[in-house]
């Protein structure tokens, strides 16, 4: 049974929640360069301290979700029922949050990424750091090193398919493509069960 979270982790949720929120607010309304942490702050109406109590960085406010995405990877590997396939459940996810990345109200966002160094070399370590964190949740479902090659190849490849998936024409056909490409690549690593 999971226990509702109490009043104080909900006020921390939303007060979270509006930093990021007016974040990207004002990152899309006057750019991403354009914005300092102290805007974001006044206009949220916390302060300074309580912004980076809840985000790293300034490139953290604009991946918000960043957290989530690497524990449903993870829970994908360690939530599926016994002997269910680890592939299909992975492709699965995938293509959630792909639908969920290349939705129309994402492509402004995607566009501000894309045009910010800063922002595509948070999303590359972003992304390097989700791929050890499912490579590291795969080993340890295999009862493997967390440094097993094959896990974190498969790992890499899963994480890759997503920014594959964005920039393609039909995201949900290339998610299936990049995993045909994967399943046989675990295959051939003699990890399939």
């Amino acid at each position: 049974m999971t226990v509702p979270p109490g009043r104080r982790e909900r006020k921390k949720a939303a007060t979270r929640q509006k930093i990021a929120d007016t974040a990207l607010r004002l990152f899309l309304e006057r750019g991403y360069e354009a914005v300092g942490i102290r805007d974001v702050a006044a206009e949220a109406d916390v302060a300074v301290t309580t912004v980076f109590s809840h985000f790293a960085s300034k490139e953290a406010l604009v991946f918000e979700q960043d957290e989530d995405f690497e524990h449903r990877l993870a829970r994908a590997v360690t939530g599926r029922a016994p002997r269910e396939p680890l592939i299909p459940v992975l492709r699965q996810e995938m293509r959630d949050m792909v639908r969920h990345c290349t939705a129309d109200s994402a492509a402004p966002i995607w566009r501000m990424i894309d045009t910010s160094p800063a922002l595509r070399q948070y999303d590359e370590s972003m992304r390097l750091r989700h791929a050890e964190s499912l490579a590291a949740a795969i080993a340890a479902d295999l009862g493997l090193p967390p440094d097993t090659t094959a896990c974190r190849t498969i790992a890499r490849f899963v994480i890759d398919a997503h920014s594959l998936a964005r920039e393609a024409a039909d995201p949900q056909a290339a998610v299936d493509e990049v995993f045909r490409m994967i399943e046989a690549a675990w295959e051939a690593a003699g990890l399939a069960a």
